[in-house]
């Protein structure tokens, strides 16, 4: 079975994406029938380019982490202390397809706590498939680039969501702000790889990033909480402004 690879010109001259190791993943994909088509690039972020593609006529988003490119040196200090990953060796290729594995992982346990997250599909190596978030082939857009009707409204659902993705799923973003949710018919938390237990060592200060990154870009906009009132509501802790 071949894939249709639309824009192949395109695709080769990205060595950094498309090398021997992606290639085979890409090919082992497409022979157990997870996606038929590799259509246009949707978002190229620091470590890895997402596209469009296509599975029996749906569309589905095909995130591959680049071996060649990626921060070794920040991807590293995200599965240390991850106990999910303590075995990892600490060379390049394994650390990628552990992230990899970690992201799809993650982005399962904040479904099964019902977060509006990305569905995930399979992984291989350093590919991950997940359901298409958007409407055609047009992704919906970060929250940033959204006039929002009602923000009081969605910064109190991603305070929640903050919530719900600590006390239920037990986990930290820990990379949350407006350029990682998606905004369509309600706010999606996207980009999980870097998500960490809730007994990782720095789990309180990812919590503690991610609420005022929140607040910093609501604040603004409507009447944002303070950090410290969302931390101690969301940790149960009784903590002090430092």
């Amino acid at each position: 079975m071949g894939v249709r690879i639309k824009d192949a010109d395109q695709l080769k001259v990205r060595e950094d994406v498309f090398d021997e190791v992606t290639l085979l993943a890409l090919y082992k994909l497409v022979h157990k029938k997870w996606l038929s088509a590799i259509g246009g690039s949707i978002s190229t972020g620091k470590e890895a380019n997402v596209f469009y593609g296509e599975r029996d006529g749906g569309g589905i988003a095909i995130k591959i982490y680049r071996i060649r490119t990626a921060n070794f040196t920040t991807m590293s200090s995200y599965i240390t202390g991850d106990r999910r990953f303590s075995h990892v060796k600490k060379a390049k290729k394994e650390l990628i397809f552990a992230w990899t594995k970690k992201e799809f992982s993650n982005l399962a346990r904040a479904r099964e706590a019902g977060l509006a997250v990305p569905e995930p599909l399979v992984w291989d190596r350093n590919i991950l498939i997940m359901s298409f978030l958007g409407e055609g082939e047009v992704p919906y857009p970060q929250l940033r680039n959204v006039e929002i009707e009602d923000p009081g409204e969605v910064y109190a659902s991603i305070i929640r969501d903050i919530d719900t993705l600590y006390n239920k799923a037990e986990l930290v973003h820990a990379d949350l702000s407006e350029f990682n949710i998606l905004y369509g018919d309600q706010p999606y938390l996207i980009d999980m790889g870097q998500s960490v237990t809730r007994d990782h060592p720095r789990a309180l200060s990812f919590l503690m990033r991610d609420i005022r990154n929140i607040n910093r870009f609501f604040r603004s906009r409507c009447n944002a909480r303070s950090d410290i009132d969302v931390f101690n509501e969301v940790t149960g802790l009784d903590a002090a402004e430092p």
